[in-house]
């Protein structure tokens, strides 16, 4: 799954990294080293300008809330737990169905965090006691350091109870889609510790490769089988993992040093 990733490049390294033509005005921006459901992220997304003459679809660079808000939804509860959509059922699930038959888009991350739980804590919650399990946490990213462009779904919600003028009466809303964690090798693993992503985790981000980015985005195309293949995983060994600071594991922590790689994991583990 995908709960926690982080996000460092800026509007400008994005727009040249995925051919931007529009980029919202941005007041302020810092990127985000701990990004967590609820928050808002950077997506890119192919759409026609509000207002413009021209009903092509225009690459932009927006805004929205992590945790999808279905259209039909009477209330906006809930959002944090639709973070993340799967692959095998996202095309048939009411929640994403029709996300995925006309608005994609790609969350772009500098990468991921997942954790794993140490083997006696994880003997302990098998065994039914009650206690708190420590847990690593590792960063998995592109082995050759690029964006990791994840696939991702967003939806419009009305909130009913303001008005037309309030700012706040529409929520742009997405989630990411994921997919079977590989099993092939890491292309770059730890010393010590997984040697592929589903040691870590069964599930992943999908990721989509550079060659399936305009396709993924391109509005116009609504074929549910041609849309579907392009959710099969990308090619085995590109990506790597290394374990990091426990901090990660506080949402209020946020900076560079939690993508430190250390020489070892800080929490004993099941490797």
């Amino acid at each position: 799954m995908c709960g926690r990733f982080a996000a460092s490049r800026g509007p400008e390294d994005l727009a040249e990294v995925f051919g931007i033509e529009k980029l919202e005005p941005e007041e302020t921006w810092a990127p985000d080293y701990n990004v967590a459901p609820t928050k808002e992220v950077h997506v890119v997304l192919d759409r026609p300008l509000k207002d413009a003459d021209d009903p092509r679809p225009v690459r932009q660079l927006r805004k929205l809330r992590w945790g999808l808000v279905p259209a039909w939804s009477k209330t906006p509860e809930g959002a944090a737990r639709m973070i993340n959509a799967r692959a095998e059922t996202v095309h048939e699930k009411p929640s994403y169905r029709r996300a995925f038959a006309a608005r994609r888009c790609i969350v772009p991350a500098d990468g991921y965090y997942e954790w794993v739980t140490g083997a006696a804590e994880r003997e302990l919650e098998v065994e039914g006691r009650r206690k708190r399990p420590r847990k690593q946490p590792y960063f998995v990213l592109p082995a050759d350091g690029s964006v990791f462009a994840m696939a991702g779904l967003y939806e419009f919600w009305r909130d009913r109870t303001l008005p037309d003028d309030h700012p706040q009466a529409w929520w742009v809303t997405c989630s990411v889609v994921t997919t079977e964690a590989e099993t092939s090798p890491l292309a770059v693993a730890p010393a010590e510790g997984p040697r592929s992503l589903a040691d870590i985790h069964p599930r992943m981000p999908l990721m989509l490769t550079p060659d399936r980015w305009d396709a993924w985005l391109d509005p116009r195309r609504t074929d549910t089988d041609g849309l579907r293949a392009l959710l099969a995983p990308p090619p085995a060994g590109l990506m790597r993992a290394y374990p990091v600071p426990t901090a990660v594991s506080n949402v209020r922590n946020n900076g560079p040093e939690l993508l430190k790689e250390l020489d070892g994991p800080e929490e004993g583990t099941l490797f």
